[in-house]
């Protein structure tokens, strides 16, 4: 019978993107069936109990608080890697004020260690995540915020704030930047040059910014807005301002936006704002039709039609099967993706075939996962439902695991999408953890897996030596996740 184990460090406070990290060693470890550590605010301690991560002693935990909550195989396993973990969380915390390892606890203490610094990267909490921007706007700090659970109406706030003072705030729940040639969050290491990006959506930015590096291009700057910032609510207010600064950057000749569809009252200014603009932009509203288009700017269906746009309309990439050769006619295609963006991409592409898909992320003209019978499926298992109290797949693909598991059993099944998304902040060796997950398994007679890498040579975890981790493993590598996604629409002999 599994063990669930509480245990709280008093006034101990670590960043989001740390703990996560350590969550994924925590679960790694022998005997752990389900394991994380969170700062105990009320939003955090509902994700726990949500998961059944949460006992009595988490329960009592405070926002300042530290919570490591363990599932284990038995009361002894659930010991042994509580004893283990601690070691690690505490080796990362200030010793002393002569340590030459401290790092500032608080806004105001990191301005005056660095006065020069111009930019403040927010991983807190939501309940406290809004408080610390507002002090760093304050402050003439650009803000970028990886935290999310924070309320539209902060981020209305923080954003007009941000706006008044001539400022970017970007975010919440925003993943990823390239600030001056710095990658930020899980970003890639790319190549400089002369193509800005605005974009909603973080590995939409990822999978632009490294098609574009990988094909002789760079990037000026890639601005990070945070998944709401188009919703009416919000008014895609950081959107405007990242556009008015790229337009205004001498360093910047092309304009890339990237995003879902935006609400019907922000799209028009958008397409005025672009309209102003003596710059070519590219518009990839991934999923959205049907509206004016200005000028100077070119529409996009997919990603990669984006980076191609983007590079004066080179071609790049190509697909990897051809019709005469694997064939699974008649089978079923299931995505499993990390990567949100990349998840409605495919979607676009199957449905522009003819196909009927379905997707727990839905793009225009797609289905609800719940009415998925008999239909192709794709799968974003970033979203909020598999990441409860776990790391996000990028650091910790391992909830994948249980899903791959399923499509390869299932006889309905004839390919499987999968996005390896690689660079700062992710998993150190994914495509080795999904090859540690495949091994055993009856190639024979399962589906055929596709998948696609965003990243370059330049990442830490190199590129190709992901490509040839795959294929090592009989798993199909595409140049790009819309080469996946068509490679699998020729093994099904859909026309595409």
């Amino acid at each position: 019978m599994e063990f669930t184990l509480n245990k709280v460090l008093q006034g101990f406070y670590k960043d989001s993107v740390a703990l996560m990290r350590l969550s994924r060693d925590l679960v790694a470890m022998e005997g752990v069936n389900e394991a994380a550590l969170m700062i105990g605010s009320p939003s955090n301690k509902q994700i726990l109990r949500d998961a059944g991560l949460l006992a009595s002693e988490g329960d009592a935990a405070e926002g300042g608080d530290l919570v490591v909550a363990i599932r284990a195989k038995d009361s002894k396993a659930a010991h042994a890697a509580a004893e283990a973990i601690e070691p690690q969380i505490m080796s990362q915390t200030r010793a002393s004020d002569d340590d030459i390892d401290w790092r500032p606890q608080s806004i105001r203490s990191a301005a005056k260690a660095s006065p020069d610094a111009n930019l403040a990267l927010i991983s807190v909490p939501g309940e406290f995540a809004a408080a610390e921007a507002r002090k760093a706007l304050s402050r003439g700090l650009h803000v970028m915020m990886f935290s999310d659970n924070v309320s539209v109406e902060d981020e209305i706030a923080l954003k007009i704030q941000a706006r008044e003072r001539g400022l970017l705030m970007m975010g919440p729940d925003c993943g990823t930047a390239i600030l001056d040639g710095v990658p930020l969050a899980f970003a890639n290491n790319v190549a400089g040059g002369e193509i800005g990006i605005v974009g909603a959506s973080g590995t939409g930015i990822q999978e632009v910014t490294t098609l574009i590096s990988n094909n002789g291009g760079g990037i000026s700057q890639a601005i990070g807005v945070g998944g709401r910032d188009l919703k009416n609510e919000v008014g895609g207010i950081s959107t405007l301002l990242g556009i008015d600064r790229l337009d205004s950057d001498p360093s910047t000749s092309h304009i890339v936006l990237i995003s879902k569809p935006p609400g019907d009252r922000v799209l028009p200014k958008i397409l005025d704002r672009i309209t102003e603009s003596s710059k070519p932009f590219t518009i990839c509203f991934i999923g959205a039709s049907n509206f004016n288009v200005p000028a100077n700017a070119t529409v996009t269906r997919t990603l990669k039609e984006a980076a191609q746009s983007a590079l004066g309309g080179k071609s790049i990439g190509s697909e990897i099967v051809s019709k005469n050769q694997v064939s699974k006619e008649g089978k079923q295609i299931r995505g499993l993706y990390s990567g949100g963006t990349l998840a409605a991409e495919s979607q676009v592409i199957l449905l522009d075939a003819g196909l009927e898909v379905a997707s727990n992320a839905a793009v225009p003209g797609a289905s609800d996962l719940k009415n998925a019978a008999g239909m192709h499926q794709i799968i974003d298992l970033g979203d909020d439902q598999y990441t409860q109290g776990r790391p996000h797949p990028m650091i910790d693909p391992e909830i994948r695991r249980e899903p791959l598991e399923e499509a390869m059993n299932n006889p309905n099944v004839g390919v499987i999408l999968i996005d390896i998304v690689i660079g700062f902040g992710a998993h150190p060796d994914p495509a080795g953890q999904l090859v540690s997950m495949l091994a055993g398994t009856d190639k024979k007679n399962q589906p055929e897996i596709i998948a696609s890498i965003t990243g370059t040579e330049q990442d830490p975890q190199i590129r190709s030596t992901q490509v040839k981790t795959l294929q090592s493993a009989g798993v199909h590598v595409a140049d790009s996740n819309a080469d996946a996604a068509i490679a699998a629409l020729q093994m099904l002999r859909v026309n595409s």
